[in-house]
């Protein structure tokens, strides 16, 4: 017997047709013993209309009403599949969030779970009902609804696994598993069987859209096996895993595409100590994250500092720096937003010399000009324009010999 949490989307849950066949899905693992819990997203595009419906009331809706609001999505999904699963005869019980045990920050609209006090769902489980929780939400101490921000419920299924010591977290989307690109650029790329945490993090926070990048850092923490799955074909995935010696052996796993870039240049700061901390400080007090930070050579003591932001927090990002600039003596701050961040990631890049160059190479054959660059052990980025998207994920696929076609993690560099 295992104990098993499955977390179904958006789209999985997108009609009450799909609510019946999720419903099955989840009957059937029961029904060979399994113990289940079950973390469902609010059905496809519901949540989106309910933000849609605060921004026709305000112009600015108040971060509190807005989580109240939208939280409300995952508590009909719920519902409906606790009664789905009912009229299958599977004894089955639903959650809130604050009733599952989610106790979060007070950052309204993208809260940080606090604690998890699953003992609510643990008696469910132990009197033989599936445990549907809602994903997405949470509550703080002092009972105010939060929810976790975009891909919460994958959040929210990863804490409940560590939570109640599942064996397994089945996160089930509308595709089969993570590629080692995206199927609809590049047609032949190759399902993965197993990736690490690691690389499964980078790629989230790149772009790759299979999993939260938070819920990824989570199940890392607490070494919860994750297996990312398709709910309309029986495929059996790729896992989500501790790293082990064969995953060094290639070399890239996947090329990852964001296009919801934006480059900000902070003009003419004060070369001097101190002016950079104020200027990340007012950033990260907006809770606004930063990547691809370059400063350039100091000319009659100013400088340029350029950094990206994703494209929705650009104009937040510039509201954040007015105050620090003027208090530092910049003069002034530029955005340009038709950039893309195309990136490679893999485990085999710590051992392995030459694969910047031939990254740089594959793009310049085609005239992509690189326009920033940042790296880690396992990942390489650069932001280009907009326009090369596409062509770039396609041609560093191809270059890093990844298709389906292709032996995966060729090493001749």
């Amino acid at each position: 017997m295992a104990l098993i949490v499955k977390k179904f989307g958006g789209t999985s849950v997108g009609s009450p047709e799909r609510i019946k066949n999720v419903a099955r899905l989840v009957a059937a693992a029961q029904a060979k013993g399994n113990r289940v819990a079950v973390v469902v997203s609010a059905m496809s595009g519901e949540t989106d209309r309910l933000l849609k419906l605060s921004l026709e009331v305000a112009a600015k809706p108040d971060a509190r009403e807005q989580d109240m609001l939208v939280a409300t999505g995952e508590q009909v999904t719920i519902a409906l599949l606790a009664i789905a699963l009912r009229d299958l005869g599977c004894p089955a019980r639903s959650f809130t969030g604050w009733q599952a045990g989610f106790t979060t920050d007070t950052d309204f609209t993208r809260a940080r779970i606090r604690s998890v006090d699953a003992e609510r769902v643990i008696a469910a489980l132990d009197a033989g009902e599936v445990a549907v929780v809602a994903g997405f939400q949470g509550v703080t101490p002092e009972d105010e609804i939060t929810t976790l921000g975009r891909g919460g419920s994958d959040l929210t299924a990863v804490a409940l696994a560590a939570a109640i010591a599942a064996d397994c977290c089945d996160i089930y989307t509308d595709v089969d598993g993570v590629y080692t690109a995206d199927p609809n650029i590049v047609p032949d790329a190759r399902l993965l069987a197993r990736v690490s945490y690691e690389e499964m993090l980078e790629m989230a926070s790149l772009g790759a859209k299979v999993l939260q990048a938070r819920s990824v850092e989570y199940a890392a923490n607490y070494n919860v096996p994750v297996r990312v799955c398709s709910s309309f074909t029986d495929n059996p995935g790729t896992m989500v895993t501790k790293e082990d010696s064969s995953m060094e052996q290639v070399l890239v796993s996947g090329v990852t595409l964001s296009k919801n870039e934006s480059k900000i240049t902070v003009q003419g700061a004060p070369d001097r100590p101190g002016v950079a901390a104020q200027i990340f400080q007012a950033i990260a007090e907006a809770g606004i994250l930063v990547d691809l930070i370059v400063q350039n050579v100091s000319r009659e003591g100013t400088t340029d500092i350029t950094f990206t932001v994703l494209k929705g927090d650009s104009e937040r990002t510039r509201e954040a720096l007015a105050p620090v600039l003027a208090a530092v003596g910049a003069k002034g701050v530029v955005a340009a937003d038709n950039l893309a961040k195309i990136s490679i990631v893999g485990t085999g890049m710590r051992s392995h010399a030459g694969v910047a160059a031939k990254m740089f190479k594959a793009l310049a054959d085609e005239k992509i000009n690189i326009l920033s660059i940042g790296t880690s052990e396992i990942k390489i980025s650069c932001l280009i324009e907009s326009k090369y998207a596409e062509l770039a994920t396609r041609i560093l696929h191809e270059a890093f010999a990844l298709g389906s076609g292709s032996v995966a993690g060729d090493r001749d560099l």
